[in-house]
């Protein structure tokens, strides 16, 4: 499987994760800060040094809402709903090529846990999913969280082109940049927490070793609110 590099161009700013995402997230309707594609609106540089940060302050302060949630569906989604607006490029979309036309600028994360008899990913705490796919159940082996489930690794995929192995699981559009961390714990993976902007090249490694962390403190809060339990009540 091809895996496409997140390091491709110049480094740009990092997302402020109290500011809102440069579209509605999950809106494919809101219109783009800039032009789509204008070669002439040159997007500020990335500031990648800022998004550690930003991403440990998000994670602490999603961290502690977390541990008052009444449940782990709940307390996941603390996490989730954070990740559209911290992590990515907010002006990839303004490069040639980013979008095609049609396409709009908005970003959706969930997570998909591993069903009891281990046959489905079962989409949970999603953030930007049409309401009609909360609970979304894919095979297993669907897609490429079908190959973080075998491979038990994170993934990034900075243009969804350059694999052709990619699927398109977001009913309303295809996504054109995806992050993938896996949830593991002791040994046993237990799901993965899924990141995807419309926008190709939104993405890069430093924003996957992010989502790995934001991961794996949400194994913690999935075991800790009795996650095992509440899905096998759900699957």
């Amino acid at each position: 499987m091809t895996m496409a590099s997140g390091r491709s161009g110049p480094p740009r700013p990092a997302g402020d994760p109290g500011a809102e995402p440069p579209c509605s997230v999950g809106d494919p309707g809101a219109e783009p800060p800039y032009p789509v594609g204008d070669p002439g609106a040159e997007p500020p540089p990335r500031d990648v040094a800022a998004l550690w940060p930003a991403a440990l302050e998000a994670l602490a302060r999603a961290s502690r809402a977390a541990c008052s949630a009444p449940g782990p569906e709940e307390a996941l989604r603390e996490l989730t709903r954070v990740c559209p607006a911290l992590l990515g490029d907010k002006q990839a979309h303004v490069r040639p090529g980013a979008l095609k036309p049609g396409e709009r600028p908005f970003s959706v994360a969930g997570a998909f846990m591993l069903t009891p008899d281990r046959r489905h990913n079962l989409l949970v705490a999603d953030v930007g999913f049409p309401p009609e796919q909360h609970r979304l159940r894919i095979d297993v082996e669907l897609g490429h969280p079908g190959w973080v489930v075998r491979q038990r690794a994170p993934l990034i995929l900075a243009n969804t082109d350059l694999d052709p192995n990619f699927k398109q699981i977001l009913k309303t559009a295809r996504m054109g940049s995806a992050l993938y961390a896996p949830m593991i714990w002791k040994g046993e993976l237990l799901g993965q927490i899924v990141c995807a902007s419309q926008a190709r090249h939104t993405y890069e490694q430093t924003d996957l070793d992010v989502l790995v962390a934001f991961a794996e403190t949400g194994t913690a809060l999935w075991l800790a609110h009795d996650g095992p339990a509440f899905l096998s009540r759900i699957a």
